[in-house]
């Protein structure tokens, strides 16, 4: 059983945060080889600064880690271990970003990025979030306006990413990819010039996890099919090697070993078990979880290595693929996870020097003074008071206290409408609210709740449409996407060997009548059948009003202190183990 809620801040596993053993596969050289060095990031999501918490190391050891400066002199010192390299993420580079970077459109990761010199992104999910002319310009740079924001705020000429994005399985109307389907490096010259390909592609589920109307028009094609289609072409360009950045990835639930195989699954794991062999690495993100897998244990058939580097330029793998120019192969590889610890600023301010037991990192000066000149920027308008709480609000659980409080905050900005019931989706809430001591919230921290610039949409839904919209929420066996509900509307549901059933809804204690209408608020992801609510997608006398984060600064601000929600609206059955 997995339920999937709103993204939380994960702990690295004991074994990942130490930097352990490589990981290697190798077999005896018939040449002198040449060694790529291959730094692999993956969902950066805009964290240009150092995270204010610290994150897991191992036992009860607790490190800070991250931030754009920081990266950048962590990605220089692996990336000098050897005369030829590469940089390469596996996507979600952008948006779901904190107020620094996404309050400018994420335009500042794509200048720390260009001075990091990355060279290749894989589109993710989230690189749709803005839609499709928004994501070209982050390419292509420029200042025409595409959202609700204004562009080139702080830079007046945007100039866009000087590295490629990728895109082998997104095809526009006219059947091209959206971007290129891979990029070629080469390296040396002579009989000693080698070749590594990077195919970069998304998950193909993307377009039911971001605004449907962001990828109107866009195909994605099956992860597997895609890569290996692209095999025969890449090998007549006479490649070395082959490397995959894909934004899917793998969940090692319950593993001790975060570095190994063991209890791997989620949906790349279908994906490498359908490879062409000669990929030989595979660099992979999404899931949010550390990890070096050396996939010939698992089949013996396909020798590649499978990495993943944690969330928010806080961990990159250093990988090196060691290649014989004579018979155009990999003839070994490692690749290692590294913590990219960083200083650190607790609650009150304070530095908090890096641990000396493991790898600590200077800030590299001139994308610490870039990101301060962004960070200065938001600073006003973050620091900005909008309300009280009672306490904190957190995103975790089946039923969580801050998923009611953005619901409850939409319902009360809609019901000049009729709004009777707010449903909101759990992958839109990106952050915890940890208030001040005296329970004040900051602008800050609700834009980081809900950075997408979503608007809110009152429809109106019979009791049977409704029912059918809580009933998607278990449309996957054992994977249930949780809804967040408004005050005075409750769910029963059941949960029997990992299979979830809805079993009832209340609104005001009164059962849902089929026949009946109702007035429901949703954002705009949700109201166009994102993250898979297609039934959101029906209704009638269509309202749309004010922005989601508007909603909540104008609940925060009515009253003393804003009650944080119980979590009694969801009630669980358990059944049989």
């Amino acid at each position: 059983m997995r339920i999937v809620l709103a993204l939380t801040t994960a702990l690295f596993a004991s074994a990942c945060a130490t930097v352990p053993a490589q990981v290697a596969t190798d077999t005896p050289p018939t040449a002198t080889p040449v060694t790529v060095r291959i730094v692999g990031l993956n969902d950066f999501h805009g964290n240009l600064e150092p995270p204010t918490r610290p994150v897991q190391a191992s036992g009860d050891t607790r490190l800070y880690a991250g931030g754009a400066a920081y990266l950048a002199s962590a990605v220089a010192q692996y990336r000098a271990q050897n005369p030829y390299s590469l940089v390469i993420s596996a996507g979600d580079l952008i948006s779901a970003s904190p107020l620094s970077s996404s309050l400018f459109l994420d335009e500042p990761t794509i200048g720390v990025f260009n001075r990091m010199a990355l060279d290749f992104n894989a589109v993710g999910n989230h690189e749709f979030d803005r839609g499709r002319e928004e994501l070209l310009r982050m390419q292509n740079g420029g200042c025409e306006q595409h959202t609700l924001r204004k562009p080139c705020q702080v830079e007046p000429d945007f100039g866009g990413a000087d590295f490629a994005f990728l895109a082998a399985n997104v095809s526009t109307e006219s059947g091209e990819t959206l971007f290129p389907a891979y990029g070629i490096r080469r390296f040396g010259s002579g009989a000693d010039e080698v070749a590594v390909a990077v195919i970069g592609l998304t998950l193909e589920d993307t377009p039911s996890v971001v605004t449907p109307d962001g990828v109107r028009g866009l195909d994605f094609a099956d992860e597997a099919e895609t890569i290996n289609a692209l095999i025969p072409e890449i090998k007549a360009e006479g490649v070395d090697a082959i490397v995959v950045s894909i934004h899917q990835g793998l969940s090692p639930e319950g593993q001790d070993d975060s570095f190994g195989c063991t209890a791997i699954s989620g949906p790349l794991r279908e994906i490498l078990d359908r490879l062409d062999p000669a990929v030989d690495l595979v660099i992979s993100g999404h899931t949010h979880r550390p990890y070096v897998c050396d996939y010939s244990t698992v089949d013996p058939a396909r020798p590649m290595l499978v990495t993943s580097a944690y969330y928010g330029g806080t961990m990159l793998t250093d990988i090196a693929l060691r290649i014989d120019p004579v018979a155009n192969r990999v003839i070994g590889k490692t690749a290692r996870n590294v913590i990219v610890q960083s200083v650190g600023t607790d609650r009150d301010g304070n530095a908090v020097e890096p641990n000396p037991d493991y790898p600590r990192f200077v800030a590299d000066p001139d994308i610490a003074t870039y990101v301060a000149r962004y960070a200065d920027a938001a600073r006003e308008a973050s620091l900005r008071p909008v309300g009280r709480i009672s306490g904190p609000a957190r995103k975790d659980g089946v039923e969580n206290a801050l998923g009611n409080l953005v619901a409850d905050a939409q319902l009360a900005a809609t019901r000049d409408v009729g709004a009777q019931i707010a449903l909101m989706n759990a992958g839109g809430i990106r952050a915890d609210i940890e208030p001040a001591e005296d329970g004040t919230v900051t602008f800050g921290q609700i834009y980081a709740v809900q950075p997408f610039g979503n608007t809110l949409v009152t429809k109106s839904f019979t009791g049977a449409q409704l029912i059918a919209i809580l009933q998607q929420q278990f449309a996957d066996p054992g994977y249930a996407k949780m809804l967040s509900v408004s005050q005075g509307f409750e769910m029963r549901i059941e949960e029997r060997d990992g299979a979830w059933k809805l079993l009832g809804a209340r609104l005001n204690g009164q059962p849902i009548d089929p026949a009946a209408v109702y007035r429901v608020t949703m954002n705009s992801f949700l109201a166009s059948g994102g993250d898979g609510f297609t039934g959101f997608e029906a209704g009638s006398d269509v309202v749309t009003g004010q922005t989601d984060l508007e909603a909540m600064e104008a609940f925060l601000s009515a009253g003393e202190v804003r009650q944080v929600p119980a979590t009694n609206r969801v009630t669980v059955l358990r059944g049989a183990q």
